[in-house]
């Protein structure tokens, strides 16, 4: 949502709409107050256009417990979710499988 919020921002100011309007018309368009829609401005001004992530679901495996306690002290050392770490481990272990193995 933030993302969102952050590119409509942008494109306001892409638009050349002044930043006191564009703060009303983000405010109204999203129902925040106007101060936190100058933050999404300031934010845009700042970088632009950001990436909207991809929707998240919730599934559930089995894993062995000595792995699940690897998992979850390394995503505390690096300062990262559960969730980030095995979904860029899953991503990295997807890339090396369809590289190894082009058509499956």
């Amino acid at each position: 949502m933030l993302a969102e919020r952050v590119n409509a921002a942008a494109d306001l100011l892409d638009e050349g709409v002044r930043a006191p309007q564009a703060a009303r018309e983000l405010a109204e368009r999203f129902g925040c107050s106007p101060r936190q829609a100058h933050r999404y401005l300031q934010r845009a001004g700042r970088s632009g256009h950001v990436p909207v992530p991809a929707p998240t679901g919730v599934f559930t495996v089995k894993l062995p417990v000595p792995l699940i306690g690897r998992v979850r002290a390394h995503a505390g050392a690096s300062g990262r979710t559960l969730s980030a770490v095995v979904a860029q481990a899953l991503e990295e272990f997807l890339a090396r499988a369809r590289r190894e193995h082009p058509g499956r």
